[in-house]
């Protein structure tokens, strides 16, 4: 038909043809294009489409897939260039899925190419059953990490984009999950800008995420998804933002039923696209047709919407012949293959954290005569996979890790001991006489998604402690009467306070939900074959007494930042079988305000193991007029050094970086002295981490910046 030739002529511009297929439909069936189960419109030849996918640590809810670890457990491996091999990987097998899919006339949920992925929120709080799909609780920590994940998923390509990655859930999102469909989280203009949105900004400006998905609650008094400052004035008016937003999952419908800011389906729809939410996860935006009759909305606004979703569609290359598009070439061989079930392994070893070694007791020794492997986590492999998981075709629970790791010489006992959050004692007794055989305990325990996850999937969501759930505390304590040697392995998604268990256990590692390979790098890091290198993208409490209420929402006495009292362990935190030290700190000593500050540090491997450092650069604003973090991350670099090798690591700060927020939220550099370190860890009076220390100033008058 010649006068669809516009939108099916690949080689014209894409503003042309999108406007071109736009104006073709009818409002009803630009209506049914806003909905996730985009319906087809065979009259012009536009296929079902359904645009719900999940990619959060692997691709997620579509069978089997490469499970690598939980986003947490991301970020405890503080490596960039590693997470950027990583959603390269995801988006490959997305793609190959997404075009077998098609190959059988598939257009289900879960087989198309916009993914609601990354989880940027900040873990404010340990008690949020999401934390665990977030990369922790630091803004330049979640921004570096989300940045390179939403490239690798997006790709490269000058004219098609790999996937869509939509950066979530925008914005000042962060719990308590039972009340976020009516709950209004009251934040200040400083801590919205100097916490909440930093990791937003650079995933839209600097990453170039093409979507972003609306939160479920409301933000000082406005639901977010039709939120007048955070999607006009500041996602499309000071980001300049141009791709497409999404609602969270029938958030559309809390307008009318939980957060009552307007009576009707047709209010709420017609309110949410005149805001700039363009596409309703749910139903609600069915009402437009009808929004439009009463007067509400008008089709040429809706029209501005329908376009955004079709230029993401046409730059996925939906609408281009196959041979055109490099990544419809990606053969379905891709999925779950070799290379990636590698670099599961290797995300799962860096993701490690070496919590406590006293007396050396870890690496374990090769000549031990048996093991007792005991804990409710210890072989059970729903708990290596988190949540919005896919499904691992080989799976290692930490038992069958160090099973296969051992030599038959070697024998091991296994006893579960108890559930996860049950009361029975009734398998203490086996436990206890499998550790008195043993030479070495290696307790397994921790939470699972039966204590913390979201809200309306059947489990607790929400934590309301941080201890050992259940009776694994009084296991622990059992098996410790024994007199034998105790590691305890944590697996979690969040902080745990582990203090009996910090006094009395030679040694804790912490990993994580670690994913499809977790137990043979929980297996590698105990006996030696990898040396941890994990750091805590997360404070460990000790205990609730150390926050302030859950919903509140300001950032005064939460995270290192703003916390001033002793934690269990800081963020940043990690342990080695090996020693660092640093030396020849160099920070430039004056600039002028607006101008740049290099500083650079020696680190030097100072043991007798090869092992990775992270080094960590934290900024103090000694002099600032407005309230600042305590200390802040502004830089960091996982190197990895042999024994007796050094290396000078650099970091240039940005005016950015040295700003401070008024009371208005608005960024401003002043004049002043700086205090810097660069270290292993936070640099704290206890002497947790080895680091060098500096200052420098700034001079000049005090200015604002864009």
């Amino acid at each position: 038909m010649t006068d669809q030739a516009l939108y099916q002529d690949p080689t014209l511009p894409l503003e042309t043809r999108v406007k071109d297929l736009v104006s073709r439909m009818t409002l009803e069936e630009k209506v049914s294009q806003m909905v996730h189960p985009a319906a087809a419109i065979e009259r012009l030849g536009v296929p079902p489409y359904n645009w719900w996918n999940e990619c959060l640590h692997g691709v997620g809810r579509a069978g089997l897939a490469t499970v690598f670890p939980q986003a947490i457990g991301m970020a405890a491996t503080w490596d960039t260039d590693l997470l950027a091999r990583m959603a390269t990987a995801i988006s490959d097998e997305a793609r190959a899925k997404h075009h077998q899919a098609l190959r059988e006339g598939i257009h289900d949920i879960y087989t198309g190419l916009t993914f609601w992925t990354p989880n940027i929120n900040i873990f404010r709080d340990p008690r949020w059953g999401r934390g665990q799909e977030t990369y922790g609780e630091d803004p330049y920590l979640t921004a570096r990490l989300g940045v390179v994940f939403v490239k690798g998923l997006q790709g490269d390509h000058p004219r098609y984009l790999k996937l869509v990655a939509t950066p979530k859930h925008y914005a000042v999102h962060s719990g308590p999950e039972a009340l976020r469909h009516h709950f209004d989280a009251r934040v200040s203009p400083r801590d919205l800008w100097e916490t909440y949105l930093p990791a937003f900004e650079a995933c839209v400006r600097e990453g170039g995420a093409w979507s972003v998905m609306g939160a479920y609650n409301r933000t000082n008094g406005e639901p977010c998804c039709a939120h007048t400052v955070l999607l006009g004035e500041i996602l499309r008016g000071k980001w300049s933002f141009p791709g497409y937003v999404v609602s969270d999952c029938w958030a559309i419908r809390d307008f009318y039923r939980t957060h009552q800011v307007v009576e009707t389906p047709e209010e709420a729809a017609a309110l949410a696209v005149k805001k700039g939410c363009d596409l309703n996860c749910g139903e609600t935006y069915d009402y437009l047709v009808s929004a439009v009759r009463q007067g509400l909305i008008t089709e040429e606004e809706i029209a501005v919407s329908v376009e955004r979703l079709f230029e993401a569609r046409m730059r996925l290359g939906m609408f281009d012949p196959p041979e055109q598009v490099p990544y419809a070439q990606i053969p379905y061989e891709v999925n779950d293959c070799e290379a990636h079930k590698k670099l599961a392994l290797e995300v799962a070893r860096e993701s490690m954290v070496l919590l406590k070694n006293e007396g050396g007791l870890l690496p374990l020794r090769d000549d031990l005569k048996a093991i007792a492997v005991i804990g409710p986590n210890a072989d059970d492999v729903d708990v290596l996979l988190g949540n919005y998981n896919g499904r691992p075709s080989h799976p290692v629970t930490p038992l069958a890790g160090i099973r296969a790791r051992l030599s038959p010489r070697t024998v091991v006992y296994h006893a579960q001991g108890c559930t996860v959050t049950g009361t029975s004692t009734a398998g203490f007794a086996e436990a206890v006489e499998a550790a008195r055989k043993a030479d070495v305990v290696i307790a397994c325990m921790g939470i699972s998604q039966e204590v913390e996850g979201e809200e309306g999937a059947g489990r607790s969501a929400d934590r309301d402690s941080l201890e050992l759930p259940g009776v694994q505390g009084a296991l622990l304590e059992a098996l410790y009467e024994t007199g034998k040697p105790i590691v305890l392995v944590l697996l979690n998604g969040s902080a745990l306070a582990v203090n009996w268990e910090e006094a009395h256990l030679p040694a804790i590692l912490e990993a994580w939900y670690p994913g499809q390979a977790g137990g043979t790098a929980i297996a590698e890091a105990l006996f030696g074959d990898y040396n941890p290198g994990g750091r805590l993208p997360v404070t460990f409490y000790r205990s609730l007494d150390q926050l302030p209420p859950f919903e509140d929402y300001a950032m005064a006495g939460r995270t290192y930042r703003f916390m001033w009292s002793e934690p269990l362990y800081p963020f940043g935190y990690g342990l080695s079988y090996t020693t660092f030290a640093y030396s020849d700190l160099r920070v430039t000593p004056e600039a002028a305000v607006g101008e740049e500050i290099a500083v650079q540090a020696t680190v030097t491997n100072t043991g007798r193991r090869a092992g990775d450092e992270v080094v960590q650069l934290y900024l103090t604003d000694m002099e600032s007029s407005y309230r600042v973090p305590r200390l802040h991350l502004e830089g960091f670099r996982r190197v990895h050094l042999a024994p007796g090798e050094a290396r000078t690591v650099q970091f240039v700060l940005t005016p950015r970086q040295m700003a401070v927020y008024d009371d208005e939220g608005r960024p401003l550099v002043e004049p002043g002295a700086f205090s810097v370190s660069v270290g292993g860890g936070q640099p704290m009076p206890a002497g947790a981490a080895p680091y060098v220390s500096g200052q420098f100033a700034l001079k000049g008058e005090s200015r604002y910046l864009g």
